[in-house]
């Protein structure tokens, strides 16, 4: 296939990038800086886009977006969050709504921060969004996408959870502290992380690509979520470390301000309905065994 993706440079941009080149795909990395390596590029804030990128394209992988987790959210980084994702966004999804080629999928991120704060609930792509910065944020990033959508493009709308790497994002963050045994629980540890490792966020890229059933909302989280305290103590027998400095709620949110309350306070119990529906095959269903895959730490 011939794959065009914006965000090629980011976490799963780089991880999905391997495996296509692995599977023999021809891609078209976009990229927003000036190219330096061969890339194309476009300037979503100026409505910058070369249409002539997408001709003869299978599918479009929208990655791209401002890191939520780097730095504090001050009201510049905000808005740099939600626009970097909303003007991104509906400039591509407007652009293919105009080709005549119909057949291509925008297969298009976004987060499961869209159900919010939701305890004792297990939610699904039926379950109602929620409220918050991260939920409005990825609800206008969602509606983004509907000029291709009602251009009778197929269109997936992929809901992420916490994604397990050693390479970046959240687990990246956790390793140093748990390393040097000062890893712990976070508030009261009660609240659900859904999470899914960095394999299988990729596959389900690729299985939303070739699967004409998925369209609209999927979460893209393993089947098996876990409180915040099993997590801990997962990890800890991963990298082989005790777990018994806690992070008071207090303390996160003194070192992070808002942003803990989204990320690390919340109580997300998110299941994997459409993808497992589909026949989605996970690599690594359980944590365990997706953490020492991740790693690379044998039993």
């Amino acid at each position: 296939m011939r794959i065009l993706i914006t965000g090629a440079t980011g976490l799963v941009g780089l991880a999905l990038m391997k495996r296509l080149v692995a599977e023999g795909h021809d891609i078209v990395a976009l990229a927003r800086a000036a190219a330096t390596s061969g890339r194309a590029t476009w300037d979503p804030s100026s409505g910058r886009f070369d249409s002539t990128l997408l001709e003869g394209v299978d599918a479009v992988v929208h990655l791209a977006g401002e890191n939520i987790a780097d730095g504090r959210w001050t009201a510049a980084k905000r808005q740099r969050i939600q626009e970097s994702r909303v003007a991104g966004t509906r400039l591509l999804a407007s652009t293919l709504a105009t080709q005549t080629n119909r057949q291509c999928v925008l297969v298009s991120a976004s987060a499961i921060g869209w159900y919010g704060h939701r305890p004792g609930e297990a939610l699904t792509e039926m379950s109602l969004g929620g409220t918050g910065f991260l939920a409005d944020v990825c609800s206008a990033w969602e509606a983004a996408t509907q000029p291709a959508a009602e251009a009778s493009i197929r269109t997936v709308l992929m809901r992420f959870g916490v994604i397990l790497s050693r390479e970046g994002g959240a687990l990246a963050k956790m390793l140093p502290p748990f390393r040097m045994a000062a890893g712990g629980v976070i508030g009261s540890g009660r609240q659900v992380w859904s999470w899914i490792g960095i394999e299988d966020a990729v596959g389900a890229i690729l299985h939303a690509i070739t699967h004409d059933t998925l369209s609209g909302p999927v979460n893209v989280v393993a089947p098996e979520p876990v409180t915040n305290k099993a997590f801990t103590k997962t990890l800890g027998r991963v990298v082989g470390r005790p777990t018994i400095i806690p992070m008071p709620a207090a303390m996160a949110r003194l070192i992070m301000g808002p942003m803990a309350d989204e990320l690390l306070l919340a109580d997300q119990e998110v299941l994997p309905q459409r993808l497992l529906a589909s026949g989605f095959e996970y690599r690594h269903p359980d944590l365990e065994s997706a953490l020492r895959h991740a790693l690379q730490v044998d039993r």
